[in-house]
């Protein structure tokens, strides 16, 4: 079993908090988790692996990844 499959609510949720506010940056995003940001940093490669898509732009805020919506 791949490890995001252990970890598939943490990430919906992170997604989700993602998608409510969108531009969120890590430190924010752990604040809403209740985890560090160095939690958040580690979870964001995993995401992608779990199918997750996320873009961060040029100040660190993340968003939701949709095909040529990028901003």
């Amino acid at each position: 079993m791949a490890f995001w499959k252990c970890k598939q609510k943490e990430f919906e949720k992170t997604i989700r908090i993602i998608k409510e506010n969108p531009g969120i940056r890590p430190a924010e995003l752990a604040r809403k988790l209740g985890v560090s940001r160095s939690t958040v940093i580690r979870r964001l490669p995993a995401l992608e692996e779990a199918g997750f898509l996320l873009y961060e732009d040029e100040r660190g805020g993340l968003y939701p990844y949709r095909k040529g919506k990028e901003k």
